[in-house]
């Protein structure tokens, strides 16, 4: 063999060699991830731990298992185990007639009249007793208990998720194209509750063909990832129906320059409704409902 067509050649398979062992590592990372997701998803703390949602009504509303309390708990709950105050945006834990039950705590110690924080604040308040964990959640203008028990039976019978076959061609490079300033968008709710958020810019990428556009939004003014919240043609059949999610890092710019960013579809996330009657999921703002398919990532679940 001459020796610049081995060089050629040389070049050639050290560039296969690259090739598979990035391809590789991709695949490895993919199945990290989603043993991670399946273990923080059955977790003790995990969605499918949810039990309840129960919304306040203004006023006192008293909570336990006996059947005089307005939101009835499992019989393991004690019978009494306090009053939910709602003034307004003010909403207070207080005990209910004879003291706090033994055993009920309020972050961590034992529990105490106090004002809740909702889980929009930097560290929500956390009221637990036995195996339950009980939430504040703001919803438009009203107040909500988020219940979880740790020993649901939706937890104990969990065999793993569904997954579609890991796809490279799902991994797409997309343009962002910044919004200045940040706009916001309505973002509708499996509830019927409507939130403005903000979108700072449109991720532009090409499948099979064709210019496709996804405007992400930020949950929270310190997040330090893009969240779409989108459905495809899949959500009519092998995925879960009303959307997916799909969580990315910043572009390479940052938000207010235009940039690049990777769209890894494979990551595709079903959201907490998909395994629960008792979440509270965004659902996809009309620009991000594509008519292509991406038929990667998380399928739909069953039990």
């Amino acid at each position: 063999m001459k020796p610049y067509r081995f060089a050629s050649f040389l070049a050639l398979a050290v560039a296969i060699l690259a090739f598979a062992d990035a391809a590789s590592d991709w695949k490895a990372g993919l199945l990290a991830w989603r043993t991670h997701r399946e273990q923080r998803l059955s977790a003790p703390d995990g969605w499918l731990t949810l039990v309840g949602l129960e919304w306040l009504k203004p006023g006192p509303n008293t909570v336990g298992s006996a059947p005089d309390n307005r939101i009835r708990l499992s019989a393991a709950a004690p019978a009494h185990l306090g009053v939910i105050e709602v003034n307004g945006s003010d909403v207070r834990l207080a005990p209910p007639q004879g003291g706090f039950p033994s055993g009920v705590q309020l972050d961590g110690a034992p529990a105490q009249a106090a004002k809740l924080a909702d889980d929009e604040a930097h560290n929500p308040s956390k009221l637990t007793a036995g195996t339950l964990t009980i939430l504040l959640l703001h919803r438009g203008d009203r107040y909500a208990l988020r219940i979880k028990d740790s020993q649901a039976s939706t937890r104990l019978s969990f065999h793993g998720l569904h997954w579609y076959d890991p796809d490279p061609r799902y991994r797409v490079e997309a343009t962002w194209i910044p919004f200045v300033p940040v706009k916001k968008i309505p973002v509708p709710s499996i509830i019927g509750v409507t939130d403005e958020m903000p979108t700072p810019g449109v991720a532009e990428f090409t499948l099979d063909g064709k210019t496709q556009q996804l405007e992400p939004v930020l949950e929270k003014p310190d997040a330090k990832q893009l969240f779409f919240i989108l459905r495809d043609a899949t959500s009519r059949s092998t995925s879960y129906g009303a959307a997916r999610f799909l969580y990315t890092d910043f572009p390479d710019h940052g938000l207010d320059q235009p940039g690049h960013l990777v769209l890894d579809f494979n990551r595709l996330q079903n959201p907490p409704c998909a395994y629960t009657a008792y979440a509270t999921c965004p659902l996809p703002p009309e620009q991000n409902r594509l008519a292509v398919a991406l038929p990667v990532g998380e399928a739909k679940y069953s039990h």
